[in-house]
């Protein structure tokens, strides 16, 4: 799967310290006193790094991010930004720009107004309020509309406005949540495209918040997947698709076939699985013995249907239960490996048709495209 994550690697180099712009460590959070919907949140964002925290809903994300921006406080834990303890630092003087879901744009003001507002709470002069809404306008390429209101804009000039605004001060550090949920699909993906494109081009470090996980991928650097308050894994986007070491990850992260076997054998990093009759070879990624269960992950256009025999570590027969085609690829159901529900994708080229439903087949995959993982309790 490609994508375009950029230049950063999911760790920082020991002697990059000065480069950290926010650290998070040990971060607690709990609004009752005894449930934590934040625990032991640790991750540092280096400067000019685009960071996502993507989960569920009820995952913490949101959470963090209102309690870098000053708006909540830590149960437990430190915050920094540039090395800087913000416990006592009121929001307004945390210098960060928000951009919010649901815009937060002044209805009775100008787009000119709305993007000034900031810099006037700021104490600027008139020329100096003017060049910067002037170049925020710019960066958005909202020409021409600075005297409109907000009612008078369709709903990605809005939001274009409010990325405006929390530009236009140039903070060092953006914040944004959820900001393209209120969006159709198609101008969501424009928007994603645009956001990543003001990033590279101020190099502002961003923290951004989302349960999209296709946003997360096309947008980040790294990409922190939560659940329940808990960091599941830290990663570039290719790495958590490539790479997932949780089954939440790998059920999270796109498409996947996930079977739930026991451990027969382990050695040399590998494993054998007992699964639905079977027996499949896997990387070890869970720490399990023989005897222990695992869930496998496989993803579906890593499943080769009636592939030569001997190619491939891991091959096993299948029965087609339904077949979608779905343009660029052909998605087949099928019985397989115990399980109802087994996916292989097939690419779109000349061929790709010769199988029918209900045909039985031999399907095949590597045994380093099978990762055994840990298992999720019953019913996830």
């Amino acid at each position: 799967m490609s994508t375009t994550s950029a230049q950063p690697g999911p760790e920082a180099p020991a002697d990059a310290a000065s480069e950290v712009r926010v650290e998070f460590e040990g971060v607690d959070k709990s609004y009752d006193g005894r449930t934590l919907v934040v625990k032991d949140f640790s991750l540092s964002i280096r400067k000019g790094e685009f960071v996502t925290l993507l989960g569920p809903s009820g995952s913490g994300k949101t959470t963090i991010l209102m309690m870098l921006a000053g708006f909540q406080a830590p149960t437990a834990g430190v915050i920094r930004i540039d090395g800087r303890s913000v416990e006592d630092l009121p929001p307004r003087k945390r210098g960060i720009g928000m951009v919010f879901q649901n815009y937060a744009l002044f209805p009775h003001m100008t787009v000119g107004r709305n993007l000034a507002f900031p810099l006037e709470v700021r104490g600027l002069n008139g020329e100096e309020r003017r060049r910067r809404v002037e170049r925020a306008i710019g960066l958005v390429r909202l020409e021409g509309l600075e005297g409109r209101r907000p009612g008078q804009l369709s709903g990605g000039q809005q939001q274009r406005v409010a990325i405006a605004r929390a530009l236009v001060f140039e903070p060092s550090l953006v914040l944004m949540d959820e900001p393209l949920g209120a969006l159709d699909r198609s101008l969501r993906e424009e928007m994603q495209y645009e956001i990543r494109r003001l990033h590279r081009k101020l190099a502002v470090t961003i923290v951004y918040v989302t349960h999209d996980q296709q946003e997360a991928m096309v947008m980040s650097d790294r990409i922190a997947v939560l659940k329940d308050g808990v960091v599941e894994q830290i990663a570039a986007p290719e790495a958590l698709y490539e790479e997932p070491e949780r089954a939440f990850v790998a059920r999270f992260i796109g498409e996947n076939n996930r079977l739930r076997g026991r451990v027969a054998t382990v050695r040399d990093g590998l494993c054998e699985v007992a699964v639905g009759g079977e027996r499949i070879r896997a990387l070890v990624i869970a720490n399990c013995e023989p005897g222990d269960e695992v869930t496998l992950s496989i993803r579906p256009e890593r499943v080769v249907v009636n592939p030569h025999p001997g190619v491939f570590g891991n091959q096993v027969g299948g029965t087609v239960r339904d077949l979608a085609f779905l343009g660029d690829h052909l998605r087949v159901r099928m019985d397989a490996c115990g399980h109802r529900n087994f996916i292989a994708k097939i690419p779109n080229i000349a061929g790709h048709g010769g199988i029918l439903v209900g045909d039985t087949v031999r399907i095949g995959w590597t045994v380093t495209d099978c990762r055994a993982l840990d298992v999720e309790p019953k019913g996830q």
